[in-house]
């Protein structure tokens, strides 16, 4: 697999030269070429992206207008919301190509405006309005968020109506407290009611790309505020329309696993499983790469049906010889009286950049509804 980090390289510098110098004849695109290019396949994504910014900032104008004006006539025109129905599809198409810059590149792009416009906060923000529609400015609008809130949630409010998907993805996700690779919002974090209106405000948005982010967004704030959490499913959850009921169930996610009294009992998880439940291993040993085959089989009693939250954790072995527990999530599902069930999973034990396995005994567990039912075991070889 190609290394994500080579998304930005030699070539795409070469084609947004191109683009800026057709903009503005007196933009140095061999100046703005070698100084990106130089060092660039020794980076990392997120350096490379910082490293590309900085050789913006040497050939662009040093007024910020100007160069905010050049960096925005750059930019591959964009379909009209109604053209398209899927923004998320549309996403993965933004590529640079003869009409303008669009893609990964942007993110230097969005690195350059939060550097460089948070003394021009309102030209700035009509930069990153465009940038989003051709990639995505939730990085970038974050230090505007902690440098001028008034102004930025006054425009996220606009935003929030706006005919593009993008840009009203980009009200949740860039004000969300915890965004993964972004700023920490810490203000957002001790108090989230800012950005609550705009949620409210989207949650029932016709863009499934937009209500992803939400729940996505309401699932930062549980992490430190689950209260809020429990005080909008109590609002929203009741005669919610579909769509909304799967936003608020991606939104639950964390505190379903650490069955939360509040949240289990919104969803009707919050009684203990009646019956029997037998965990049981494909294997015995496994070897770094391949997957284990989980099976649980269900036997309900009792004498009304059973709504049932069922997840399984993984207890990892560490270089030190102790363990840490990650819990994953596996099916709802209702049982009436005496109805038998057999679930089957294959957990794939394949490489990944976040977690290091390491060989030895690991453990298995079944939670229902927060409580645990059964374990296993099997050994882990590299």
């Amino acid at each position: 697999m190609e290394p994500f980090k080579n998304l930005l390289n030699a070539e795409v510098v070469s084609q947004t030269g191109h683009h800026l110098q057709r903009i503005s004849p007196l933009f140095d695109r061999a100046a703005f070429e070698q100084g990106a290019k130089q060092g660039l396949d020794e980076l990392e994504f997120k350096d490379r992206a910082v490293h590309i910014c900085k050789a913006l900032h040497a050939s662009l104008p040093n007024r910020f207008d100007q160069a905010a004006d050049i960096l925005q006539a750059s930019l591959k025109p964009v379909a009209s919301p109604q053209a398209h129905h899927d923004p998320d599809k549309e996403l993965g198409t933004l590529k640079t190509d003869d009409t303008g810059v669009a893609g990964w590149v942007l993110w230097a792009y969005g690195e350059y405006v939060a550097r460089h416009g948070l003394q021009h906060p309102e030209r700035a923000l009509q930069t990153l309005h465009a940038l989003t529609q051709r990639f995505t400015a939730e990085f970038a609008i974050r230090p505007f968020i902690v440098e001028h809130p008034a102004l930025t949630f006054a425009t996220l409010h606009q935003w929030a109506h706006d005919p593009s998907a993008h840009v009203r993805r980009l009200v949740s996700e860039g004000s969300r407290p915890r965004l993964p690779w972004g700023l920490r919002l810490q203000a957002l974090v001790r108090d989230p009611s800012p950005t609550l209106p705009l949620l409210l405000q989207l949650q029932d948005d016709p863009s499934e790309y937009v209500r992803r982010s939400v729940a996505n967004h309401l699932n930062d704030i549980a992490k430190d505020h689950p209260d809020v959490l429990v005080r909008w499913l109590e609002q929203h959850l009741p005669d919610a329309p579909s769509h909304r009921v799967k936003l608020l169930r991606h939104a639950c996610r964390s505190l379903i696993k650490q069955a939360h009294p509040g949240v289990m009992s919104a969803w009707g998880l919050g009684e203990a499983f009646k019956g029997r439940v037998t965990v049981s291993l494909g294997q015995d040993s496994i070897a770094v790469g391949d997957s284990l085959t989980l099976e649980v089989r269900l036997k309900a009693a009792g004498k009304t049906p059973q709504t049932l939250e069922l997840d399984y954790r993984i207890h990892h072995l560490k270089a030190n010889g102790e363990t840490s527990p990650k819990t994953f999530k596996g099916k709802r599902l209702t049982l009436q009286p005496g109805e038998e069930l057999v679930w089957r999973k294959a957990h794939s034990f394949k490489p990944v950049s976040t977690r290091r396995y390491h060989p030895g005994r690991h453990a298995v567990d079944i939670q229902i509804n927060g409580q645990l039912h059964g374990q296993a075991s099997f050994t882990l070889v590299t």
